[in-house]
């Protein structure tokens, strides 16, 4: 029998409170209107907070809904497929995807600062700033003098 090592470090507890199998449920919450996958996120997570990024390349802000209710942050996008058709043109090959979709999480209350949460689109990447509360954070060691 080989044992492999793992290259991936335990998460600490409060990453998986915060991201629970069910912020990943493909089920009816996180969805798209054609066969192909979800837009791919990534979840960076400091002492300050909680930064989504989503990848999104050839859509504008305003095809973004970003909805928080009951501790679940909720992005959509809604875009109609353009159709465009030239006399003297036809596609060969389309794969080129703008699509709906909704993406759900959810943030729990005590370690979360809804009030200040925050979101950009720029260059094809949504990014959505989540600042954890004051008393979330982890504080640094703190120095007890012996008397």
């Amino acid at each position: 029998m080989t044992l492999i090592k793992s290259n991936f470090p335990t998460l600490p507890r409060l990453f998986d409170d915060f991201f629970t199998r069910d912020v990943f449920d493909w089920g009816n919450s996180n969805f798209s209107n054609t066969n192909t996958t979800l837009p791919a996120v990534n979840i960076v997570e400091n002492n300050e907070g909680f930064l989504v990024e989503m990848a999104a390349p050839g859509m504008k802000k305003e095809d973004f809904t970003i909805e928080l209710e009951n501790e679940v942050l909720k992005i959509t996008s809604h875009r109609e497929t353009e159709q465009e058709n030239k006399e003297d043109e036809r596609y060969t090959r389309r794969e080129f995807s703008y699509q709906s979709f909704q993406r759900t999480f959810h943030l729990p209350k005590t370690v979360v600062d809804d009030s200040r949460i925050e979101a950009k689109y720029e260059d094809g990447l949504l990014r959505i700033m989540i600042p954890k509360r004051e008393e979330a954070k982890v504080l640094p060691p703190r120095q007890i003098q012996v008397q």
